[in-house]
């Protein structure tokens, strides 16, 4: 049966093998059935910069390219912790890059795919540090450092964001539902597909006078998660 695979949010990283082995497993078998697989942002738990030399990166490389190579289309949108992620690791790979929002055909029916972190409008504090971190001349200095003195910067980042997630209320670090109605709005569309919240769910919202669905994609901090869609339906399931 034809089926497309959406997954966000896995925040790989050294430190949880159980889950860089998952996600290996998961390119080797289960999307190898697909007709496409879309990474919605923060594969990675930060990415500093398409040189670093960490020995995990090259497993998930080999594994995406192996999966491209078999045929299957891979799409890779930028998260909040991999926006730095550029041309030549997907040359690697073999994904390819989509813009921050991206309109696509799911068998007939048009989705609004994106990370989603440009809806959390009510998180100010983040909402400015992402301004900051997208702006291509704090991006270009960035990369102008040393291997070494990136990862010590990403790593303080990665401490900061835990504490200030810790402290924010659910409401605050929500999308902003202004936002997404905007967004559904802007595109013509009645369904969006996003990660970034770790609240996974499809949600039923109208839009002027339109019954439309809002899904969230899955966190892979416990067990890996995906939205399988094919030409009958859509449902979120647990990969692992």
């Amino acid at each position: 049966m034809p089926q497309t695979l959406f997954i966000s949010d896995l925040h790989l990283d050294r430190e949880r093998p159980q889950i860089l082995a998952l996600f290996e497993r998961f390119l080797h078998e289960q999307a190898r059935e697909a007709d496409a697989l879309y990474i919605l942002g923060d594969l990675f738990e930060y990415w500093i910069g398409d040189d670093d030399d960490a020995p995990h990166l090259g497993g998930v490389a080999a594994a995406l390219r192996s999966l491209t190579e078999a045929g299957v289309p891979v799409y890779f949108a930028h998260g909040n912790r991999d926006f730095l992620l550029g041309e030549d690791f997907a040359a690697r790979t073999g994904m390819r890059l989509l813009a921050e929002e991206t309109v696509v055909d799911l068998y007939g029916r048009p989705a609004l795919l994106m990370h989603g972190d440009n809806l959390c409008l009510d998180d100010h504090e983040y909402m400015a540090f992402r301004d900051m971190v997208r702006d291509g001349t704090w991006q270009q200095a960035f990369l102008a450092r040393p291997l070494a003195s990136r990862r010590a910067e990403a790593e303080a980042m990665r401490a900061k964001s835990r504490e200030n997630g810790r402290m924010k209320s659910p409401e605050i670090t929500d999308v902003s539902p202004r936002a997404v109605e905007d967004a559904l709005r802007r595109h013509g569309v009645d369904l969006l597909i996003h990660g970034h919240t770790h609240r996974p769910a499809i949600h039923v919202l109208t839009v002027d006078s339109r019954q439309c669905q809002r899904v969230v994609l899955a966190d892979w901090y416990e067990t890996g998660g995906m939205l399988r869609v094919t030409p009958e339906g859509m449902k979120l399931e647990t990969v692992g």
